[in-house]
């Protein structure tokens, strides 16, 4: 390991033995007056690009994206024009190599990183896409340098030794980043493959979420597994492992896994699937997304309930759109008996007919349900095919139009009354007395 660590030093030594130079220390004052003029170029375009990018209207994101891009980065790309303006001119003055060899060495490297600036921006993860920009970075600052065969060297000889098992630093990182690089591509084709299934409408919603969720795993475990066995590690022991903790884990999360399990079933059967609406328990709402522990349930209040997979398997839930989405609703009301019951019914269905959601292919019914104390009962029955509309609204629409339509009719609702007589003396007393002679 020593050795190795000081082959680096003398390979460092050797790429930077020669800086002080005197053609060396004219092209580090190029270089330094290439900064400050792209400072200053920068601070001076900043402001104008800003204010014209503020006076776009109707272009598309993608090209507003871009020039964000490129305003945020002015400095660099300046700094690469001017360095490399700097190297064609060193290159007429002196024919010399070694008079203009800083200059490029750093504007190629100053362009490398522009470049990976602009790729990396393909990848939406933020954490991710740091990471890929520092590690190319870096990689490529080495291998222009000259560095990456002693510095491999050297991480090669920093490594962790159990028995034959060896793991070096170089090898740990040749399996992050592999390994990165196979879940970004994962990711990807997840994606790319799900916006496809979501956009066949052969496919029934559930078994879209399904087929997604069973890609994802796939193709994340299968990334991760090759990225492993690519750079040398054995994979008996980590099975092995893995079957030793996979039985602790049954017996600790044991709910965890029947939720899971209770959502393949659901996804399976189609008994639930986004855009359902459900009523479970006191909750009554429509399904916005299925997840692998809990079914996403927003209410009509804008509330949503994360109920667990299990519960929606082994509980009762009314599911008012799972053949279908018609939904029959059922309003109670009653009548003078004066009032002809025929005319009540008529009148009672046209004015459900009138409100908008109810369904006229299913025309509503009126019947008689019984002769109460005051009134005569009846029940009027509508459909409707939007529960996700709401249940209540539409009820008390059909109740206002039947008050309406009672009105015009002269139809009348009966409620109870009652006299109450106040007297100030005991009945008894008063039948005694007999009437009061007049005066």
């Amino acid at each position: 390991m020593i050795e190795e660590l000081r082959a680096l030093y003398d390979a460092v030594s050797l790429q930077f033995s020669n800086l002080l130079l005197p053609s060396r220390l004219v092209q580090f004052a190029i270089l330094l007056a290439c900064v400050l003029v792209a400072l200053i170029l920068r601070r001076a375009a900043g402001s104008r690009t800003r204010d014209w990018m503020h006076s776009l209207e109707g272009r598309p994101k993608w090209q507003l994206r871009l020039l964000l891009i490129l305003e945020r980065r002015l400095g660099l790309i300046f700094f690469v024009i001017l360095s490399w303006l700097a190297v064609v001119v060193m290159a007429e003055v002196s024919p010399f190599t070694s008079r203009r060899f800083i200059l490029e060495l750093v504007a190629t490297i100053a362009t490398a990183w522009l470049a990976i600036s602009f790729a990396a921006r393909f990848i939406r993860n933020v954490v991710l896409r740091k990471a890929v920009t520092w590690g190319v970075s870096v990689y490529a600052m080495l291998y222009f340098l000259g560095l990456i065969e002693p510095v491999s060297t050297a991480l090669e000889s920093v490594a962790l030794e159990l028995g034959d098992f060896r793991l070096s630093l170089l090898t740990l990182i040749k399996a992050l980043i592999v390994t990165a690089l196979l879940l970004a591509a994962a990711r990807l084709i997840s994606h790319t493959t799900a916006s496809r299934v979501r956009a066949n409408r052969d496919i029934s919603p559930s078994m879209q979420v399904l087929v997604v969720k069973f890609l994802q795993v796939i193709l994340y475990g299968a990334a991760f597994f090759i990225g492993l066995k690519a750079v040398g590690f054995d994979l008996t022991g980590l099975a092995v492992l893995s079957g030793a903790i996979g039985v602790g884990l049954g017996f600790g999360l044991q709910k965890v896994v029947s939720n899971l399990v209770s959502g393949i079933i659901i996804l399976l059967d189609k008994s639930i699937k986004p855009g359902d609406v459900i009523s479970l328990g006191d909750t009554f709402g429509w399904i916005n997304s299925l997840g692998a522990r809990y079914v996403s349930v927003v209410t009509r209040d804008g509330k949503e309930y994360l109920i667990p997979n299990e519960d929606l398997i082994t509980g009762q839930v009314v599911n008012w759109s799972h053949s279908n989405e018609f939904v029959r609703l059922d309003i109670y009301f009653g009548t003078s008996y004066g009032d002809d019951p025929h005319l009540v019914r008529r009148i009672a269905i046209e004015a459900a007919k009138s409100v908008d959601r109810v369904l006229s292919q299913r025309p509503p019914v009126c019947h008689i349900v019984g002769f109460g104390d005051s009134s005569v009962d009846y029940i009027l029955r509508f459909w409707i095919s939007d529960p996700t509309g709401g249940l209540t609204n539409i009820r008390g629409n059909v109740f206002l139009a039947l008050w309406d339509a009672f009105k015009r009719s002269g139809v009348s609702i009966p409620f109870p009354q009652r006299e109450v007589r106040l007297l100030d003396q005991p009945v008894s007393a008063a039948i005694e007395a007999g009437p009061k002679a007049p005066d």
